[in-house]
Parts: C-alpha cells; structure tokens; sequence
C-alpha cells in the first residue's frame, strides 16, 4: 500500500528526515514514451521505449516508498500493515495527522470531522447507456486517461495536448473515444471541476460520433460513501471509522462536498467499474478483488450497482476497501495475477490506473530534490500491464495517451 493514499499529501508540511527503506526487486518494466511533438494525428504515435528498473525517480515529500512487506500473491493481498478502508502508514515513520509513531498495529484514533448538511435526494432520472455505433460504423483511435484527483488544469493541459479538446475545453476529437480510468476527485484543488468537465466531454463526444466515458476508481467508492452515510460508523479493524473519516484522511477536499449536487451522484453511481475496449480489459485498481464481485464483466459491474443502490453502510465499506488494493501485478506471481483477469474477462491486456508509477517500479528519490521522472505508462508483468497512474498528486504527470501502448 502506498502512504500517500492515506494521507494528502501536498497539504502537509514536510515530516522531517527520513532513512532509505529497503526496495521490493522487481523484474524489469518499460517506459513508453510518446512522441514529444503532441497533436492528435490518425495514426497515433509510434511507441518510443526503453527499458530499465527503477526508470522513475518519486520525489517522496512525506513518506517512503513501501517496502518489502507487501504481499504480492494473487488473492490474499491484505498484508500485515493493511488496515481495512484505509491505505495504511508504513510501521514506524510518524504519521502527522497523529504526531507519532503508528507503529505496526492498528490506530485507534480517527482523524477530525465535519459536519454533512441534508442527505441528497435521489434525483429519480432514468439511466441511458453509452449509445453503440451503427452497424458498419468505423470508430475512432481509443485513449486512455489516467487518475486526475482534481487537477483539473492539468487535465485540459493534457487533453488540449493530444488534440483531444479545443481552446475553449470542449470536444475536438470527432470519433476518438476516452475512457478514464477513474479517481476523479480528492487531494487536488477541483474535483467537482473535473467530474463536470468529463460529463461536458461525454455530451460532446456523442453529438461528434465518439464517445467520453469512465470507470469508478475507489475513490468515486469513498467521496459517495461520505457524502452518503457521513459519521456512521463502519466496521474497520483500525477501530471505529466513518466514510467521512476515510474520506477526509485521504485527501477529500470540503469544497468538492460543499459543491457535489444530485445529479453528481447520479452520473458517479452508475460508472463501470471494468470494461473491455479493442482487447484491452480497463481497470481502476491493480487488483484481483474483481473476481469476488462476479466471472464476467456484467455480473461485476452489476454486483456493485446493485450494491450502492441497495446495500447497507458496512457492504459499501468493504467494497471500497477491497477497490483500495493495489500491487497485485507486481513481483513474481504478477503476471499470474493478470492472466486470471484475462482468462475470466477477455482482453489481451489490463491497464489500470490507482498505483502511482512512481511506486510501482520501486524507485524513490536521491535527495535532490527534483520530481519524478515519468516519461510515460508503465509497462510490466511481462507486457501484460499497462500503469497509467503518472503521479499527479507527487508533482509527477497526468497521463492521457492513445491505446495500444
């Protein structure tokens, strides 16, 4: 697990000096490296790579990067340090939402609250799915975005970049087709910014013949649970824990939930949390938890549909958490992890978002100072992965690039 998908990690000052941890060895990944000219063109980018471990340098501000405790088999990815909703702080490096040593127990402590207005009424809209094209219809080049935590400046930078948005911010792609991979919220300055920004482009793209559409990352899980169920508490083997508790100690900023509407939560409810495009199986986690909601796509997607329409708090909860695991693509046994995705959904290969690049290859910074270095997605687990998280939140990039890689 990563710390900086506990805490926000911009927000807070820096925790002092720190000590190397010891690094997972990882098999060798690569970079691909898009032509650094830019523009949208109709055949795409010739894939410029190279191969190398340890490629990117994280420019790590709060936290090391984790070390060799994670488990990497292919279910039983809740480690030692694990704690259930939270993506826990390594044992014995100060926390400063506590200012102390967690240690390698649980915390018993939640962070602050604050107060939730009214529950948001169910807005009662009926749902019309992504329209198919026509029969015989030639479609476009198909994009993929990575976690964008509301940093919605560097979003339209990066869309306006691939051709992919006007000047103005609207839909300039034609047929081209978007999928993001989800967390559209929490830790940046615009959340609510951005989840309106990809509503507008899927409006646009569909009047152009393309289309604009999304995964549920686990922090759509999160940002709905709090607005949802607030301080109720929730079963968590870190002690009592609430929705909003989670939210906020993972980056949830007051202004998306002062500015989140009914028809926000409407349009979130209701993303897929796995889809298949041009053999491509699209994914939010790096995760194997999908097998546990279903042996095919719709069967996924319709157990957690149906769970945040129906279920309770606590169901909720434990669907977020088992979204918030990561790094099951990693190590040795990665590969095996993404051919059992593979042989249960179809797809020649995964790409997710949710783990930082950074992390992913192991490397962490020389004290120098200098961000990250992330040329591009991360390719890994013998060309069966592709990472799209370029760490946007650790001054790293937001990466949107055109499929396949």
């Amino acid at each position: 697990m990563t710390p900086e998908d506990r805490f926000p990690g911009p927000e807070h000052p820096d925790s002092g000096p720190r000590h190397q941890p010891d690094l997972d060895v990882l098999p060798y990944g690569t970079y691909y490296e898009p032509d650094p000219n830019g523009g949208y063109s109709p055949t795409g980018y010739e894939a410029e790579t190279y191969s190398g471990y340890g490629g990117a340098r994280y420019l790590e501000q709060h936290w090391p990067a984790t070390g060799p405790e994670q488990g990497h088999t292919v279910h039983a990815q809740n480690g030692p340090h694990e704690q259930a909703g939270y993506e826990p702080t390594l044992p014995d490096h100060p926390s400063p939402a506590h200012g102390g040593h967690p240690g390698p127990g649980p915390q018993s402590d939640d962070p602050p609250t604050i107060e939730l207005g009214p529950p948001l009424p169910d807005p009662g809209q009926p749902y019309h799915p992504y329209p198919a094209p026509a029969p015989g219809e030639p479609v476009g080049p198909l994009y993929v975005v990575g976690d964008v935590h509301g940093y919605l400046d560097e979003l339209r930078t990066e869309l306006r970049h691939q051709g992919l948005i006007d000047a103005d911010g609207h839909w300039s792609a034609g047929r081209s087709r978007i999928w993001f991979l989800g967390d559209f919220t929490d830790r940046g300055p615009d959340g609510i910014g951005v989840i309106d920004l990809v509503m507008q482009l899927a409006a646009e793209a569909a009047a152009a013949g393309g289309y604009c559409r999304a995964l549920m990352g686990n922090h759509e899980l999160l940002f709905l649970g709090a607005a949802r169920y607030g301080d109720e508490p929730v079963q968590s083997t870190a002690g009592t824990a609430s929705f909003l508790a989670a939210w906020r100690l993972n980056g949830g900023q007051q202004s998306d939930l002062e500015r989140l509407e009914a028809h926000h939560i409407s349009w979130l409810s209701r993303l897929p949390a796995i889809a298949l495009e041009d053999g491509h199986l699209l994914l939010h986690s790096d995760t194997t938890a999908y097998l546990e909601y279903g042996e095919s796509i719709p069967e996924v997607n319709d157990a957690v549909h149906d769970l945040l329409a129906d279920e309770g708090v606590d169901e909720w909860w434990d669907c977020f958490r088992r979204f918030t695991k990561r790094f099951a693509f990693r190590g040795d046994s990665g590969p095996t992890a993404v051919r059992e995705l593979l042989d249960t959904y179809g797809g020649a290969r995964v790409v997710h978002g949710h783990s930082p690049i950074p992390y992913l290859t192991g490397a962490v910074h020389a004290d120098d100072g200098m961000p990250p270095h992330v040329p591009g997605p991360y390719v890994y687990a013998e060309d069966l992965a592709v990472a799209m998280d370029g760490g946007v939140t650790m001054e790293g990039r937001l990466l949107v690039s055109r499929l396949p890689i």
